[in-house]
């Protein structure tokens, strides 16, 4: 199964979509910021992440456009996560690098069927 690495600083929130995923076959990776985010990407090369975009240490945007500026990690595809849904949050976040955004909490159909797409995977 496709692994994911979950980036979230609010150990609620990581510990509820981790759950979720490993209920769906998904291997979960966790991070609590956007420097850890990094360094797990690298190290364990997850298929998708799921990036929190407000963190302290590093927050999502910066991570983002990080790994999307490393060669090793550019090609991962990244969706934004963020509580603010107000106009031009999902436009930030996509002039980040994230391939894709979604909102909290996370509605778990929704957010599975743009992992899929972004996995390219037609099943749920």
């Amino acid at each position: 199964m496709p692994r994911i690495l979950v980036v979230d600083d609010d150990e609620m929130n990581r510990d509820m979509l981790s759950r979720r995923l490993l209920r769906k076959g998904f291997e979960v990776e966790l991070a609590v910021n956007g420097e850890e985010a990094i360094q797990k990407a690298h190290a364990v090369r997850p298929e998708i992440i799921l990036m929190d975009l407000s963190m302290p240490v590093l927050d999502g945007y910066e991570a983002t456009r990080r790994l999307k500026a490393s060669p090793e990690t550019a090609r991962i595809p990244i969706i934004g996560l963020s509580a603010h849904a107000m106009v031009g949050d999902r436009e930030k976040a996509l002039a980040a690098g994230c391939d894709d955004y979604d909102t909290k909490p996370v509605e778990l159909p929704r957010l599975l069927e743009k992992v899929d797409a972004r996995l390219g995977r037609t099943e749920a």
